[in-house]
């Protein structure tokens, strides 16, 4: 199936004491470096249904969990995607949507795609992370969920 022109991001997130939470960070296999779920669009779906895939596909974690979409939309460059040349040459950027996701338990089954993982609380997983679009990501459902938001 070809790949849509965007990407979606998601975090996990469980309660923690004291009005936290804790954040699922994975490690990539192919780069070694930590990050929420991620991964792009597959033909017609929407950034929920992909974030709903992706997020079973990396963590087994179920696609009837609570979503949360953030307002956070962050650009990517499309010349970091293989496919990007079906997308045409118009197409210079793509939008990567955030989400965060409330699984019933804590225990994942992570793909071949990660070496390890940790929850972890917001500081601890703020200051993993390469990028700083995942960091705002997080940022803003970290802010949100202490709010009272849950999706």
């Amino acid at each position: 199936m070809a790949r849509a022109p965007f990407q979606v991001l998601v975090y996990p997130y469980y309660p923690a004491p004291h009005c936290e939470f804790e954040y699922l960070l994975l490690k990539r296999s192919d780069a070694a470096y930590w990050q929420g779920i991620a991964g792009g669009g597959e033909g017609s779906e929407t950034p929920l249904e992909a974030a709903k895939r992706e997020t079973l596909e990396e963590t087994g974690i179920p696609k009837d969990s609570r979503f949360l979409q953030l307002i956070t939309v962050l650009p990517i460059l499309a010349t970091e995607f293989r496919d990007s040349h079906f997308w045409g040459r118009k197409v210079c950027m793509i939008p990567q949507y955030c989400f965060g996701v409330l699984p019933k338990e804590k225990e994942i089954v992570p793909s071949s795609e990660h070496v390890d993982y940790e929850w972890l609380m917001y500081e601890e997983a703020y200051h993993l992370m390469k990028y700083e679009g995942n960091k705002i990501a997080l940022w803003e459902l970290d802010k949100r969920l202490k709010k009272g938001e849950t999706g």
